[in-house]
């Protein structure tokens, strides 16, 4: 993200993700800065929460400033915590398209490295299948092939407090990086009138 945010490194250390309650399911995604993926879900009906984290690499208790500088496979994520009763998975992966660029690989946006990349992180056979005919079906929508990868879920490690809610505690810096960034006006340039989504019913 951008360095001009100053955000502070020396913060508290991570911790795993807490397990799900009986009647919960979770979705974990990458798309680059989670603060934004964030966003995207946290006022979905049906979520009951959406936790920005790292993922995907080896390292335990990975910190911001960790993450951001070696090579250690870790990405920024976001873990959707919801009620498949009220919001589906599918819905979700819809949702959750609309708010990356697809076609690079590399990063998303502003932000280029091995944190910032895309992916999308299975819990099971079931979310792999539904993450499958998504893309699929985006593939189709925007006639074009998608490489974003599609792996298997490993620790989740819930980022530092400054990160969670950055969007509505500091929204006014968060506006700022979005913009500068060019986030929507490449979500604009690739989706069209569904950048950004709404989940589909």
């Amino acid at each position: 993200m951008l360095s001009l945010l100053l955000i502070p490194l020396a913060l508290a250390g991570t911790v795993e993700a807490p397990p799900l309650e009986p009647d919960q399911s979770a979705a974990i995604f990458a798309g680059g800065c989670f603060w934004c993926v964030e966003a995207a879900f946290d006022d979905v009906p049906g979520v009951i929460s959406a936790t920005s984290g790292y993922t995907g690499g080896t390292l335990k208790h990975p910190t911001y400033g960790v993450v951001g500088h070696l090579e250690d496979q870790h990405k920024e994520a976001v873990r959707v915590v919801f009620n498949p009763l009220k919001v589906t998975y599918e819905q979700l992966m819809y949702l959750y398209w609309r708010n990356i660029d697809p076609f690079d690989l590399d990063g998303q946006f502003c932000d280029q490295g091995t944190s910032y990349e895309p992916v999308v992180f299975v819990a099971d056979d079931y979310q792999r299948r539904a993450a499958e005919a998504s893309k699929a079906v985006a593939e189709e929508r925007l006639h074009a092939p998608i490489q974003v990868p599609i792996r298997d879920a490993t620790t989740f490690w819930i980022a530092e407090d400054f990160h969670q809610d950055y969007h509505k505690l500091n929204s006014v810096k968060y506006t700022y990086y979005r913009w500068a960034c060019g986030r929507d006006a490449r979500l604009d340039e690739v989706w069209g009138a569904e950048a950004r989504g709404a989940v589909k019913h």
